[in-house]
C-alpha cells in the first residue's frame, strides 16, 4: 500500500494530539480538508492563527479573552460579592448558560490529581488567595466536577480558605457522581447552583 504524502501525514499526525481526536478521526478530518475550496482552508488557518494573537488571558478570573479584564470581571453589573470557583473555561459557558448566576469566576485550570503529578501548586490557587486579601467576597462557590479530582480539590480548597472566614458553599448534588460540568444541562445545573450547600 501506497504511503500517504508527507503533508497529509503530518497534518493527520498533528489533529491526532487534540483531545478526543484519534488518528482515523483526524485522517477524516484531513480528507475533508482536502476536499475544501483554497479559500475555505484559508480562513480556516486565518481564524486558527487569530486564536493566540488576538486572545489573552484574563488576570483577575483567567478565562481567555480578548481584554484584560475580561468583560465579565470588568462589568459592574455582575455581583462581585460572589466568586464561583471552576476548574476549566468550559465550565463557564455551562453555567453562563443557565442564566441564573451573576457573581464573577475564578479558574483553576484544572483540579489536584495526584497520579498525574498535578497538585495544588499546578493550579491557580495563589492566584485565588491574592484575590481575596485584595478584595475578599461574601460567598465562594466551589463548582467543581463530582469526581474524585474535583472532591480531592474541594477538599484542599476547604481547608485552605476556611481561615478567611468567607461563606463557602459547593453546588448541590443535583450533578451526577463521575459526571462534567461541561456536559450536565442546564436544568441540572442551575438546581444544582440554587441548592448549594455551604462548607
Amino acid at each position: 500500500m501506497p504511503r500517504l504524502p508527507k503533508s497529509i501525514e503530518n497534518l493527520i499526525n498533528a489533529l491526532s494530539r487534540l483531545p478526543g481526536v484519534g488518528p482515523r478521526t483526524s485522517a477524516r478530518f484531513v480528507f475533508y480538508l482536502m476536499s475544501c475550496p483554497q479559500e475555505e482552508l484559508e480562513n480556516l488557518a486565518q481564524n486558527i492563527k487569530e486564536l493566540k494573537n488576538n486572545i489573552t488571558t484574563c488576570t483577575i478570573c483567567g478565562i481567555f479573552s480578548e481584554t484584560s479584564p475580561c468583560k465579565t470581571c470588568a462589568n459592574p453589573r455582575r455581583n462581585h460579592e460572589l466568586i464561583c470557583v471552576i476548574a476549566r473555561p468550559q465550565d463557564l459557558e455551562a453555567i453562563e448558560k443557565t442564566q441564573e448566576y451573576d457573581g464573577l469566576y475564578h479558574i483553576l485550570n484544572g483540579t489536584i490529581n495526584p497520579l498525574q503529578g498535578i497538585g495544588p501548586s499546578a493550579l491557580r490557587i495563589k492566584e485565588l488567595e491574592q484575590r481575596l486579601k485584595a478584595s475578599p467576597p461574601q460567598e465562594i462557590i466551589l463548582a467543581l466536577n463530582p469526581d474524585m479530582e474535583g472532591e480531592t480539590t474541594v477538599l484542599y480548597l476547604t481547608k485552605l480558605l476556611k481561615p478567611y472566614n468567607i461563606k463557602l458553599s459547593r453546588l448541590a448534588r443535583g450533578l451526577p457522581v463521575g459526571g462534567e460540568l461541561e456536559y450536565a444541562d442546564e436544568i441540572t445545573i442551575s438546581s444544582a447552583l440554587k441548592g448549594r450547600k455551604e462548607i
